[in-house]
């Protein structure tokens, strides 16, 4: 597919609502044009268009908000490079895409680098690397990563805890996301992020005028009787 007949595939999925909203919103991204779809029906798209690096990158250089993130879940993760990753995090409207290139089952966090980039972003002076890095941890924390063990991993947990209030607000919302994540993976790793969020409270996040978005309970979350069944845990 050319980047062409993605536009028409765009245009022909476009959703009024969505750019009525959008347009509210365009300022902190940018002033990117939007089909205003939403982030399932892009990724219904993507999976119909496959992998494909050229086309990415193709995409990526677009003015249109809704081709770029198609372009975030189409890359090739066998392809992609750490200088691509570092040149695309400078490019993300302020942080506007970041959930999208960090998380969501994104390509980057399928790159044979992810877990090294992730580290060196979380200890990285600017808070929108820092809060890719956190999310790549809560992505990378879904699987098996080599080097992402417990011991790692409850080291990672202290930091969260007695840094967490200190971050900048987008950071802090993807460390608790993290956090969430270390503590669905065993029994050891459940217990030290449910004491570390217990200890954490209540995380502070400012989503505007969306009134639908609530912060992470995380909690909540490590005490939902179908994880604790799953762990094995009381």
């Amino acid at each position: 597919m050319t980047a062409a007949e993605v536009m028409e595939l765009l245009e022909q999925n476009k959703n009024e609502r969505g750019i009525a909203n959008w347009e509210k919103l365009c300022q902190k991204a940018g002033n990117l044009m939007s089909f205003g779809i939403g982030l399932t029906q892009l990724r219904k798209l993507a999976k119909s268009i496959g992998r494909d690096h050229k086309l990415a990158k193709e995409l990526w250089r677009s003015k249109v908000y809704d081709a770029r993130l198609l372009s975030l879940m189409i890359d090739d993760p066998k392809q992609l490079k750490r200088s691509q990753a570092e040149k695309q995090v400078e490019q993300l409207a302020g942080g506007y895409m970041s959930h999208v290139f960090s998380s969501c089952d994104a390509t980057l966090a399928k790159t044979p680098f992810a877990f090294e980039l992730a580290c060196d972003w979380m200890e990285n002076e600017d808070p929108v690397r820092r809060r890719c890095g956190y999310a790549l941890i809560y992505e990378l924390s879904k699987k098996k990563t080599q080097g992402m063990d417990d011991d790692f991993l409850l080291n990672l947990i202290e930091q969260i805890k007695f840094s967490i209030h200190e971050e900048d607000m987008w950071v802090r919302e993807s460390m608790n996301t993290a956090l969430m994540g270390i503590g669905k993976r065993n029994k050891t790793l459940h217990q030290a992020a449910l004491k570390a969020a217990k200890a954490i409270g209540a995380v502070d996040i400012d989503y505007g005028d969306d009134n639908r978005c609530e912060p992470l309970d995380v909690v909540k979350h490590l005490q939902s009787p179908a994880l604790k069944k799953k762990l094995g845990v009381k």
